[in-house]
């Protein structure tokens, strides 16, 4: 017994003596670990208190200054994307190359490469916040690239808005013009409905989209509407695809026959079917009356080889009484009465023309729903808009020149309201049913007041 007592005795004083070698080995580490241990934590309790005080100064520097762009770290937990209601399209890059002064606008455009039309261009965008309050600024957020589908959905919702620094009233006006286009479309979609239920659950005919134009490059569908502005408007379409460097350089007649644009009706059914569904649909109206006015002068009141004798022998040959052999023979001094009467005949003599057949009938706005609906007593605020928003180079502005017939003054109102002065209240009545679509769908007032 004596000798388990004195083994249990002997193994406690070896533990004792373990832990006792264990903290002296401790108390011997260098002084230099313990300085550098006391650093370490005093450097990071700096570094945390630091890093607040910034936080709160950048909280203060935004109150202080909105509008403010600052590199402020995430807040946790980081919000869903926002909704692309509230975006902005802040600019296109088609490859580089877009350079030169107003009225210059594309010297170095054919060197661009084209891009396919399976791949948009190549869109930014930034998220466009509420009118801030004092306290609670956004920051910039990380851009992102925005595709052909996603402007569309700008487009539509009303909140596209050209970028760059711009005053109130360049904001408010803006805004205005996205209003008008958001009117504008639901306008025709209730028109639609009314009068036409159902359509766009038909098929695509080719006929219907014969007068569409495909621009890959920007991604548009332009309906050519003769007398509203589509000279112009294919100088434009030939300078974002890349077949000219200006507008101004293009004439007349190579902008309608040397234009180098496809048309939508040279695609198959699914071709149609994929464009009309990712690219932007783009139509630009005319008050019906003036358009047919602007038409009728155009055509008949000045020199043309085509109109005078293709239309304008049997216009008089069907509605002048005792006309003349000269007349017969070429067709020229068609009066305006006479040609609202063949306008208006069942039995016309020769067909229907695109330049004053109703847009209702020539661009099938209710089968097509276009995405931005211009009007030409608007047209280069409008179409310049329209540009900005899609991207197009700033240097690219529309061309409001009139190369054709331009000694003429151009049609206006008061020219409408001329000639239409020639006709008895009867023809009037029967003109206003023959474009009453068009009025209704385009939001235009009557121009007389004895119409019903």
């Amino acid at each position: 017994m004596l000798l388990g007592e004195c083994s249990r005795t002997s193994r406690l004083l070896e533990a004792l003596c373990g832990r006792r070698r264990v903290m002296v080995s401790i108390m011997k580490l260098p002084c230099s670990f313990y300085c550098s241990l006391w650093f370490l934590l005093l450097l990071g309790a700096g570094s945390l208190l630091l890093l607040v005080h910034l936080q709160d100064l950048s909280d203060m520097l935004q109150q202080q200054t909105p509008g403010a762009k600052l590199m402020v770290a995430p807040r946790w937990p980081i919000p869903k994307e926002q909704s692309f209601d509230s975006a902005v399209v802040i600019g296109i890059n088609l490859g580089g190359g877009f350079h030169g002064a107003p009225g210059v606008e594309m010297s170095s455009y054919p060197s661009l490469p084209t891009p396919s039309p399976r791949q948009p261009p190549a869109f930014q965008w930034l998220p466009h916040p509420a009118t801030p309050t004092s306290g609670d600024q956004q920051a910039e957020s990380t851009r992102q690239p925005l595709t052909k589908r996603h402007r569309k959905l700008l487009l539509k919702s009303g909140s596209v808005t050209p970028s760059g620094a711009r005053s109130g009233e360049e904001d408010s006006r803006l805004q205005g013009l996205a209003q008008t286009q958001a009117s504008r479309r639901r306008l025709l979609r209730e028109v639609c409905s009314k009068y036409q239920p159902g359509v766009t659950e038909h098929p695509v005919s080719r006929r219907q989209v014969s007068r569409v134009y495909v621009e890959d490059r920007s991604g548009l569908l332009y309906c050519e509407v003769p007398k509203a502005g589509c000279s112009n408007w294919k100088r434009v379409l030939m300078v974002l695809g890349g077949s000219a460097t200006s507008t101004h350089i293009i004439a007349h007649d190579d902008a309608h026959y040397a234009n180098q644009l496809r048309r939508l009706d040279a695609f198959d059914q699914a071709g149609v079917a994929k464009h009309l569904r990712s690219y932007t649909k783009v139509l630009f109206v005319r008050e019906p009356f003036e358009r047919l006015v602007s038409a009728f002068r155009d055509k008949f009141e000045s020199p043309n080889s085509y109109y005078h004798p293709v239309f304008g022998r049997p216009i008089i040959s069907r509605y002048r009484a005792n006309a003349s052999r000269s007349a017969l023979r070429t067709g020229a001094g068609v009066t305006f009465r006479e040609f609202v009467q063949y306008l208006l005949d069942v039995r016309r003599p020769v067909g229907m023309d695109i330049h004053w057949e109703p847009v209702s009938q020539l661009c099938s706005p209710c089968l097509l729903r276009y995405d931005f609906i211009g009007k030409f007593e608007n047209l280069k605020e409008e179409a310049n808009f329209l540009l900005r928003s899609i991207g197009a180079p700033r240097n690219l502005t529309f061309p409001d020149f009139k190369d054709r017939n331009p000694k003429a003054e151009r049609t206006s109102s008061s020219i409408t309201q001329r000639y239409f002065e020639q006709l008895n209240s009867t023809e009037r009545q029967r003109a206003y049913d023959f474009y009453y679509m068009d009025y209704l769908m385009f939001n235009y007032p009557k121009p007389f007041k004895d119409l019903y």
